[in-house]
Parts: structure tokens; sequence; C-alpha cells
């Protein structure tokens, strides 16, 4: 188990990144969470297999139809295995 913690750039708030980004993670079987940052940036905190983790990064490097991505940045660590499900932060 891993941790990845993943900051997306670019025009993707307002835009159901975080929503999208709970159905995948719950379809990979990942927990963690999704939230809105200050600066505009959508981070997303994972944990679960690097397999699935990778497939994660991989829409993150995406997003959903309306997302514009511009930079992604992701850092790997070891699990911490606080999480129970993947939630939407506010």
């Amino acid at each position: 188990m891993k941790r990845v913690c993943i900051t997306i750039h670019g025009s993707v708030q307002g835009v159901f990144f975080r929503a999208n980004a709970k159905r995948i993670a719950e379809s990979l079987g990942i927990k963690g969470y999704a939230k809105n940052m200050l600066d505009g940036c959508v981070e997303v905190v994972a944990e679960g297999p690097e397999d699935k983790l990778k497939e994660m990064i991989a829409f993150c490097k995406k997003g959903p139809e309306m997302a514009k991505v511009s930079k992604v940045d992701v850092d790997f660590s070891n699990a911490s295995n606080e999480f129970y499900g993947f939630e939407v932060r506010y």
C-alpha cells in the first residue's frame, strides 16, 4: 500500500473534478479525498495499491471533460491507513 498526494493545476475547479475523482477512486478501491484549494488547484490524497494509484494519476492528468489541466505534481509516500473511503472535502 502506498500514498500519493496529487496537486492538479489549471482550470480544475467548478468542472466536477472532485466528484469524478471520487467516482474513479471508488471504482479502483482507493481511499482518501479530493479537495479544492484556495489557490485554484485541486488536491487529491489517495491510498491503495501502487498500480491503482497510477490509474488515478492518469485520470488527474486529464480530468473530466470540462477541465483544463496544465500541470500535475505527484508525491508518493508510505500509506498511513487513516482513510475509510474516498470523500469530497470542502
